[in-house]
């Protein structure tokens, strides 16, 4: 249990590395944006010789104050850690510029920044917090969390193109876009939703912890006989539950910490209504 933590931590370091990589080597040089917080603190950095390090933390606050009630406490403290992190990094990392060519600039500073994103969001962390106001909005008033982020980006690119230039305010679009895509392809979807089906000795232990730390659904199939790696087994249990792709790290640890020998078999699900499902960018959990 204690070395998947830590493999998640340390993932999410190399995550925060290929983000700083992104900002310092491409983008901050150049005055290139991305979307969100890290998009408002390199616009005020660059307008107004801000330290970009302490924006980032200090806007990024009312964020993780939302999520600390929108998402959980314990997303919250690997978000700290992580935002911390890439604040510090970015104050002290001396990367040259690589390039001036500006079409590279928005397209690898992009590819780095949305590796570096979708990494740490993998292993439970965010380094931009318009995710989570997206969600508070959603939850308040109903507008989708899509158009959240689409108008909250478009109002910055806007004033990009105001106070900056139109130029970079373009440049800057396509870095968002190609951070968006790069994130969504490293994590496979952040809403996405994967079926586990588990055989174990220890069914009854891993059923009430999966409620209990996961908070999430299950049926129960009966099996009548089957052969395994302990041989032939009868009259035992199949655990079928379906969970959210950031909680896959959780339920393994979890299995693995109760029965390293258990059955495991994880799939996609391409679409699914109903029962209980934990979001962590759409509406709360719903029960039918």
């Amino acid at each position: 249990m204690f070395k998947s933590l830590l493999s998640e931590y340390v993932q999410i370091f190399i995550g925060i590395l290929l983000a700083s990589i992104g900002l310092k080597a491409f983008l901050l040089p150049n005055g290139f944006l991305d979307g969100g917080v890290t998009g408002i603190a390199i616009l005020l950095n660059s307008n107004f010789d801000i330290n970009i390090s302490w924006i980032l933390i200090v806007l990024s606050i009312p964020f993780l104050i939302l999520a600390f009630f929108s998402i959980s406490k314990t997303m919250v403290l690997k978000s700290i850690v992580a935002i911390i992190t890439l604040a510090i990094m970015i104050e002290f990392e001396t990367f040259e510029t690589i390039t001036d060519d500006k079409l590279l600039i928005s397209i690898f500073g992009g590819l780095f920044l949305g590796l570096g994103i979708g990494i740490t969001v993998k292993n439970g962390a965010v380094l931009d917090g318009t995710e989570i106001l997206a969600i508070y909005i959603n939850n308040r008033f109903g507008i989708s969390i899509g158009r959240v982020i689409l108008l909250f980006n478009f109002v910055l690119f806007s004033i990009t193109a105001i106070i900056a230039s139109k130029e970079v305010a373009m440049y800057s679009i396509l870095t968002f876009l190609v951070t968006a895509k790069i994130t969504d392809l490293t994590i496979e979807g952040f809403e996405d939703f994967i079926g586990v089906m588990i055989v174990s000795k220890h069914s009854q232990i891993i059923k009430k912890q999966i409620v209990d730390q996961i908070g999430a659904g299950m049926t129960i199939y009966k099996g009548v006989n089957g052969f395994g790696n302990s041989g032939k087994i009868e009259d035992f249990e199949v655990i079928h539950t379906v969970i959210n792709r950031m909680e896959i790290s959780k339920i393994n640890r979890l299995i693995n910490h109760i029965d390293p020998n258990a059955f495991v078999m994880e799939y996609d699900v391409n679409r699914i209504k109903g029962g209980i499902l934990k979001r962590y960018l759409g509406p709360k959990p719903n029960t039918n």
